[in-house]
């Protein structure tokens, strides 16, 4: 199968394209795979990093407060979608797959006027307007939330699948993880991350609740705090007179992130999808807590989704407060049957086999 895959400018969009790429190369080993990006997004250096090809196209979103900028962008656009066709002719593949992201909608645009196979994979409960423009041209249109169907016009096309996760994000590992991290049978584990950058509101919450909450044990907490936010979390660990990985472990960031999530009780987390997907995956109750600065508000519609069907407690970012936070976590940890309901809940919600449902309907498999 020779597979182009568009998508890119944020590690949302690039991840689930990789994990697709990965599952068709595993299917079908002799397969050739090409992403496309923009040389300004993430994807210029994750793309790479997992040793995938990659071609880059000129091209950028729309303002939404500066009219004037969109002149250029509209060129940008057409440009775009002259490179979009000379990519397709040089490389011909047999199927596209756009993954979101201003590179997205061109080549999956000019795909399916070209009569190439062409298929959408949104990963947000609210779509972006990339994918919701290129609907038309695709063939199906891979959903990660139930609640996406809505905003696309041919509910035929809809399938949801879930989004792609790594094999390690199982809820039957979690005994195994947490006898590995040294937790106790009676710990209550809460894990806290903002993304892979971090999130101010909540690394400012938890820096200042961290004694309060950990310090007459029965917690174990893990802290991702992001680049940005590590050495001011790490100090108020020390104000607090504790020391880093006792009963608080505070980290930039973690290449095992299943083993943490896996073992937690509950999971303090912005609305990213693909956080979202990987918490549900584990089955794990969750305090979600939005986002305010991303497009479209989708990380509210993300988080909402699980809310709605018990999964989750949904906060908002603006009315966050240390107290707030602590409340909120107490009560949980103080209700274990209520926490298992959670639990529940979000692994109702949760796919392991999204990347194998995806490539089932690329390569025109039968439905297992």
């Amino acid at each position: 199968m020779r597979a182009l895959m568009a998508g890119g400018g944020t590690g949302g969009h690039i991840y689930p394209a990789i994990a697709i790429a990965e599952k068709i190369m595993r299917r079908q080993p002799d397969s050739e795979i090409l992403f496309v990006g923009a040389e300004q997004g993430m994807e210029k250096d994750i793309v790479p990093s997992h040793g995938f090809s990659i071609r880059f196209i000129r091209v950028r979103g729309f303002s939404r407060s500066n009219m004037i900028k969109n002149i250029g962008v509209a060129a940008d656009l057409l440009r775009a979608a002259g490179e979009a066709r000379a990519i397709l002719r040089e490389f011909g593949p047999d199927v596209v797959i756009g993954t979101g992201g201003y590179v997205s909608g061109p080549v999956v645009r000019e795909a399916g006027r070209a009569g190439i196979r062409a298929f959408i994979h949104e990963q947000n409960a609210y779509p972006g307007l990339a994918n919701r423009m290129a609907e038309r041209y695709a063939e199906k249109v891979f959903l990660a939330f139930e609640d996406g169907k809505r905003y696309f016009r041919s509910k035929e096309k809809a399938v949801v699948t879930g989004n792609p996760v790594r094999a390690g994000f199982a809820a039957s590992a979690l005994g195994e993880y947490r006898e590995k991290l040294g937790i106790g049978p009676h710990e209550f584990v809460v894990l806290c991350f903002g993304g892979s950058r971090g999130a101010r509101k909540i690394n400012e919450s938890m820096a200042a609740i961290m004694k309060r909450l950990c310090g007459d044990g029965g917690v174990r907490l893990f802290f991702i705090t992001g680049d940005a936010y590590y050495d001011s979390c790490a100090a108020a660990l020390e104000e607090a007179g504790m020391r880093n990985g006792e009963s608080a472990l505070v980290m930039r960031y973690t290449g095992r992130m299943h083993e943490y999530l896996s073992s937690a009780d509950l999971v303090i987390s912005r609305g990213g999808a693909l956080a979202i997907s990987e918490i549900c995956a584990c089955g794990k109750a969750a305090i979600l807590i939005p986002s305010p600065n991303v497009t479209g508000n989708h990380q509210h519609y993300n988080a909402k989704t699980v809310a709605d069907r018990g999964g989750a407690m949904l906060m908002d970012d603006a009315g966050l407060t240390p107290d707030s936070l602590l409340a909120a976590i107490l009560r949980l940890k103080n209700n274990r049957p209520l926490v298992n309901a959670m639990g529940e809940a979000s692994g109702r919600l949760g796919r392991v086999d999204a990347a194998d449902v995806i490539y089932r309907h690329i390569a025109g498999e039968p439905s297992a």
